[in-house]
């Protein structure tokens, strides 16, 4: 019997969705009238469909984001916060990731701003696309903390090379010169490379006063708005409404 030898073989070799495959098909009663090719193309489909799972929940856990079961086909289209489905359904299809272009969503404390951002997000490494999700007031302190200990370049880089960058709640605080400088300097970098996901309570025209200096609020916003497509949300806190655990409306953000 080969079963056990060509087992071995294949998980020595890390071809575990072969691996898998070859063992199902042992005890299925079709798979003797199965041809050589039709096997190997049974156990390749499986290998390539393993190896593309493992790469998005790499891509998942790099990612690291708030609400991590956040998912496109769980999206609340009925209550009434403002989200055209039509639209949103567009952003889902990535194209705007592909143009390099930026997303801006916005609404008051409750509605759902950060969950749809990681549902966007999951959608995205689902296309391969390699996504960072950080709070804005976090990522101050991270990076002030980097600029003392020496990670500065490691986590610029990550911040800056990633093609989906999601910057939850921006604001309210007002930014002081030293964020100002850094936040400049991840978004020239960004500009035309890859594609930034703000959240934040605040409408858009509010956000010069949060950065403060007018020079540098000019220039990051105009990097950062110009391309940018808006999501304007309202209403109630959906916090309010009690569902199932894991329905977007028991979600926060």
């Amino acid at each position: 019997m080969l079963d056990h030898p060509t087992l071995d073989q294949l998980k020595s070799l890390r071809l575990d969705g072969m691996a898998e495959a070859f063992a199902e098909m042992q005890i299925q009663d079709g798979a003797a009238a199965l041809s050589h090719a039709e096997w190997l193309g049974l156990l390749v489909d499986r290998e390539s469909a393993s190896r593309e799972t493992k790469r998005f929940e790499s891509r998942m856990r790099t990612a690291k984001l708030r609400h991590v079961g956040a998912s496109p086909e769980d999206i609340d289209y009925k209550s009434r916060r403002g989200l055209d489905k039509a639209v949103f359904q567009q952003m889902l299809t990535g194209r705007w990731i592909k143009d390099r272009r930026n997303l801006m969503i916005t609404g008051p404390c409750g509605v759902g701003k950060t969950w749809l951002a990681c549902a966007l997000a999951q959608a995205a490494c689902r296309d391969g696309v390699t996504v960072l999700y950080k709070r804005m007031p976090r990522l101050f302190d991270e990076l002030e903390l980097a600029h003392g200990d020496g990670r500065f370049p490691r986590l610029f880089k990550a911040l800056t090379k990633t093609r989906l960058l999601i910057l939850d709640d921006w604001g309210p605080d007002r930014l002081n010169a030293s964020q100002r400088r850094d936040l400049m300097e991840i978004v020239e970098d960004r500009y035309e490379a890859g594609s930034t996901l703000i959240t934040s309570q605040l409408p858009i025209d509010a956000w010069h006063d949060v950065i403060g200096e007018p020079t540098f609020a000019d220039a990051i916003l105009d990097r950062l708005v110009h391309n940018a497509y808006r999501v304007e949300l309202d209403g109630q806190s959906m916090r309010k409404t009690k569902l199932k655990t894991g329905d977007e409306t028991a979600q926060n953000g």
